[in-house]
């Protein structure tokens, strides 16, 4: 599985899912940290990335239909790396099931 990190979250959650086997980029990896969303919705869809996020804009965009990447949304509030990085470890193989059966939002709390 291929994931996107948006900016708002740390590069370290990208490198802890390359470590889970994973192809996983921060949006720093591939330009710059304040690309316009457009911009890493059209980088998610030609790499076929999933996008982890907690920009809301980008579960709107999704709603509005036609071809999406498939969006991780996080909603939790602020949180320090490593507590958000324990939160979110155990999940992972989990979220990797559910965009393969094709779920296209995955909202996370």
């Amino acid at each position: 599985m291929r994931f996107l990190v948006d900016a708002q979250l740390p590069p370290a959650l990208a490198r802890m899912l390359s470590a889970h086997g994973h192809v996983a980029e921060h949006v720093t990896d591939t330009g710059p940290a304040d690309a316009p969303d457009q911009e890493l919705w059209s980088y998610a869809l030609e790499h076929h990335a999933a996008l982890v996020t907690k920009d809301e804009d980008f579960s709107g965009m999704a709603a509005f239909g036609g071809e999406a990447p498939a969006i991780v949304w996080i909603r939790v509030g602020n949180t320090r790396r490593r507590a958000l990085i324990e939160w979110f470890e155990p999940l992972i193989e989990k979220i990797a099931e559910m965009i393969d059966a094709g779920n296209n939002l995955i909202e996370l709390r």
